[in-house]
């Protein structure tokens, strides 16, 4: 059995990945990429942490943030779609100047 602290260390990693991308890409589908990388170190750690206490809880909460991580992608991908349309563009500091 593997121990749980490498699920933890790889986790680890996945996250700051993800943070790093969102912190650093202006490009707004890699920004995406990178919530959907730190969303699935959160669910790697609950899967092996629902795994080391023999409990179920854990898996079905994954379900959960996977549905919920689907139905983002879905509206996120749709709105950067609406602006490149409008902006030929989706760099995130050309959005930030977007006026009703």
């Amino acid at each position: 059995m593997i121990p749980i602290s490498y699920y933890f260390a790889l986790s680890a990693i996945l996250f700051a990945l993800g943070a790093l991308g969102v912190l650093i890409r202006r490009n707004a589908i890699i920004i995406f990429m990178s919530v959907e990388l730190m969303l699935n170190a959160a669910n790697l750690l609950f899967v092996a942490f629902a795994r080391a206490n023999e409990a179920l809880s854990g898996q079905v909460f994954v379900f959960f943030v996977i549905a919920v991580a689907a139905a983002e992608v879905a509206v996120g991908l749709a709105l950067i779609v609406v602006i490149f349309r409008n902006r030929q563009s989706i760099d995130i500091d050309e959005m930030s100047n977007l006026k009703g």
